[in-house]
């Protein structure tokens, strides 16, 4: 019997994110997926981010039920391991059988036949000691117990957050938004949209696309139900799939009168939903947008289809321009620790020494886009992370050497926002701001986390 495509899949995109550090969420929506059925894409999607997501507990499990040491254990095997536990532990919908017999057949398929009887006996073990339990809905159980833990050692074991993360954000934030901030993870994100024209939307609700408001931006639509990626509204690029906080981002970037004749840069630009939105609020400027690897940038350039958008390969840490821009995004890369329930694999390959070399990039970038800056411009820095190191501390690192230049409060330009229309109304404006920046927090706020500061060149 051959296994299913969904579950095939998800072992083929497992293997693809342990051995090359790929991203779950970009291989679920790439082209070697998309002529799954939608229940298959459903079940594939379940599959990968809950395995991810729970990665720590279903190890738990595997130690507890192995008599090998599972960092011994074969990549192919320890997917296939994980698979079953996930199906056996979390979606009771699924028969024991099934969920054994495949995740063995996925091991031949792996070439690691000779672990076939391995596989098939630990997870027999799981399935027989966890049979009264089935019935549970295991990931009502598993919040509940987020819920109850007292400390950060078992709030980090509860909720398969990393224990040096849940430490960090504890001691940042304070345990009851550290709480919040890993149930948050540990749930499916909503899928939010930035339309760019008035007709798309009557259009998405013509292909039984059902939409809602955003709940931080009145302008961000959340996707209620239908696929978008399969409208032609997204194949044109008339629609861009971005978080609210990322809308967010690129909204203050843009705050203020349009800029008509003059020069706008997004100097790290890629996958460019920021690029766009930069480009539509200000048609009359050129927009200049930047991306480090060649390929990426043609990417970029099919994505982006405006017509006052340039892409440059570049690497923003030595921007190639000799002219300067009256605004500038710096929208840096990060850990991402803001976006892990979209990006859970991040839990499980970001250490703590990652901080200072992302640190010093961040600075890099930073500088340089800052000596791009036109007298009386204004440069936003932004990252999804949640780490201070990658946020107040790169901006005042950076301002402290470079001369000229000041923060200024966002507060302001959320209030501007605001009286557009642009930002929903019951949305705390004091609860986005830390002192000067913005600072939205996963759960706290009803999107990923992001940081933003507004520094202006005197």
């Amino acid at each position: 019997m051959a296994v299913s495509p969904a579950r095939t899949a998800a072992f083929e995109i497992l293997l693809r994110v342990e051995r090359q550090g790929s991203y779950a969420a970009e291989l679920l929506h790439s082209a070697p997926f998309s002529k799954l059925s939608s229940r298959d894409h459903r079940l594939l999607t379940e599959l990968v981010m809950g395995v991810l997501r729970w990665q720590s507990l279903l190890d738990e499990r595997l130690v507890a039920a192995s008599s090998q040491k599972i960092e011994r254990l074969d990549v192919e095997v320890l997917a296939a391991l994980r698979l079953g536990v996930y199906q056996l532990q979390f979606l009771s919908h699924i028969p024991s059988r099934a969920a054994i017999f495949e995740s063995v057949e996925l091991v031949k398929t792996g070439r690691k036949r000779s672990a076939s009887s391995f596989v098939n006996a630990v997870l027999r073990r799981i399935a027989s000691s966890g049979a009264q339990d089935r019935t549970k809905d295991r990931a009502e159980d598993s919040f509940a117990k987020i819920s109850s833990a007292s400390d950060s050692a078992t709030l980090a074991r509860n909720s398969a957050n990393p224990a040096w993360l849940v430490v960090r954000w504890s001691a940042h934030y304070g345990f009851e938004i550290a709480r919040t901030i890993c149930a948050w993870n540990q749930t499916i994100p909503a899928t939010s949209i930035h339309i760019h024209d008035n007709q798309t939307e009557l259009e998405l609700a013509a292909a039984q696309i059902q939409l809602a408001p955003g709940r931080l931006l009145s302008s961000a639509r959340r996707v209620l139900s239908g696929d978008v990626t399969v409208t032609r509204a997204f194949r044109e690029g008339r629609i861009s799939i971005q978080d609210e906080a990322s809308q967010l981002v690129a909204l203050l970037a843009g705050c203020g009168e349009a800029v008509t004749d003059g020069a706008i840069l997004d100097c790290c630009a890629a996958p460019g939903g920021k690029t766009v939105l930069l480009a539509r609020r200000n048609p009359r400027a050129k927009v200049f947008a930047t991306e480090l690897h060649p390929h990426r940038a043609h990417l970029l350039r099919n994505l982006t289809r405006v017509p006052n958008v340039q892409v440059v390969a570049a690497d923003a840490g030595r921007l190639p321009f000799a002219a300067t821009f009256d605004r500038i995004l710096a929208d840096v890369p990060c850990s991402g620790t803001g976006t892990l329930s979209r990006n859970p694999e991040i839990k499980w390959k970001l250490k703590l020494e990652d901080l200072a070399d992302l640190q010093s990039r961040q600075i890099a970038i930073l500088k340089s886009a800052l000596a791009q800056l036109s007298s009386g411009g204004r440069l936003v820095y932004s990252t999804c992370s949640l780490e201070p190191e990658e946020n107040e501390a790169v901006v005042e690192a950076a301002l402290s050497s470079t001369a000229g230049f000041a923060v200024a409060d966002l507060k302001t330009e959320l209030k501007q926002l605001r009286q557009s229309g642009e930002l929903a109304s019951a949305v705390d404006i004091a609860s986005l701001l830390a002192g000067p920046y913005l600072r939205t927090i996963p759960g706290v706020h009803p999107c990923d986390g992001f940081f933003a500061a507004l520094i202006r060149r005197r």
